[in-house]
């Protein structure tokens, strides 16, 4: 059975079958709803159904309540059609501009940033290119079906090859294998670009950047991007780790802050040991930039990392620091260990 659903404000239509989600149906439609990990974690996608009814799948209490589902609300994600219906959500322009590929890669590199964080290269197929907008992920296709996101951790016209930051997770089906059995000039297979964490161009507010861990990788290619297009924006970029070894990239974090004059950088440490002789700012990263900006109302945050670090900026930088709620975009870094929770 087909259903139509009616999207509020922009008026926006499109058809949806009993069987898939909103969210596939709208991609599909080339409607540019908000999304992030599509599996119910994050609660990017999340908006309100004003008529009609959905069932909802598996997902996660704190991207969506029981309370919160009863309110009207819905995780676009994994929510299934049982009627005609009408959702309010901020459709994002331009989000569908890039056409979602499938396509075979080779690994073109592989190297060590840290002990547990893997840069991975890879080369697309000659004449193959893939547009996409800085901060957007890609799914690795795996043999059984399974699926591992990734953000790509270069600004699309560094395009030689496309970039990944891959922690790894002990016991994780892909990451194992990434820091054991992998090697360049393997294959493998993605879909992408997807996600609608990317940067708002429209707008010339001064941007705080906020990245917790390998949350860094799309805030790299962000900052890569506002280089390239000349952007006098002011950006402030925070990272938090818990050991300095955790800030892999410290140095460039360091050199674009003595080349440009529009951006600062704030290492932040939440553990560090008496060996690790850190003198900088310690604590949570979200809190430090509490700390410098009592009154965000006039910014916009870009935060990426674990889902912990992204809920807690948001909440707070929202109630405690005046930061419009639609002036903060996020991608919640979620695993497989995230989603079983």
């Amino acid at each position: 059975m087909t259903f139509q659903v009616t999207v509020t404000p922009s008026g926006r239509q499109f058809s949806c079958e009993a069987d898939e989600t909103v969210l596939s149906a709208a991609l599909r439609a080339g409607v540019g709803l908000p999304y992030g990990c599509k599996n119910g974690a994050c609660g990017s996608c999340k908006g309100k159904i004003s008529n009609g009814t959905v069932v909802h799948g598996n997902h996660q209490q704190r991207a969506l309540s029981d309370t919160e589902e009863a309110q009207g609300m819905s995780l676009f994600c994994c929510a299934k059609p049982q009627s005609d219906l009408t959702i309010e959500a901020r459709e994002i322009v331009a989000s569908g501009d890039y056409p979602i590929k499938k396509m075979p890669t080779r690994v073109a590199k592989l190297e060590k940033l840290s002990d547990d964080v893997m840069l991975i290269a890879l080369q697309l197929p000659a004449n193959e290119r893939l547009q996409y907008r800085a901060g957007q992920y890609i799914e690795f296709m795996l043999k059984d079906g399974k699926r591992r996101s990734y953000s790509m951790a270069n600004a699309p016209h560094l395009d030689e090859h496309i970039t990944l930051h891959v922690r790894h997770m002990p016991g994780g089906l892909f990451t194992d294998q990434v820091f054991s059995t992998l090697k360049e000039r393997d294959i493998l297979r993605f879909e992408g670009p997807h996600g609608s964490f990317f940067l708002r161009e429209d707008s010339n507010k001064p941007i705080v950047l906020l990245a917790s861990g390998t949350g860094f990788a799309p805030i790299k290619a962000l900052v890569e991007h506002l280089i390239h297009t000349n952007s006098t924006r002011a950006i402030t970029l925070y990272w938090g780790g818990r050991r300095p070894a955790d800030l892999y990239m410290d140095a460039l974090c360091h050199e674009w802050a003595n080349k440009l004059s529009n951006f600062r950088y704030v290492p932040v440490i939440s553990d560090a040991l008496p060996d690790d002789n850190w003198a900088g700012r310690t604590g949570f990263v979200h809190q430090a930039v509490i700390a410098d900006f009592a009154d965000l109302s006039d910014y916009q945050v870009y935060a990426c990392g674990a889902p912990i670090v992204v809920e807690s900026a948001q909440r707070d930088f929202v109630t405690l620091c005046q930061l419009p709620a639609d002036e903060f975009y996020a991608d919640s870094f979620t695993s497989e260990a995230d989603l079983a929770k």
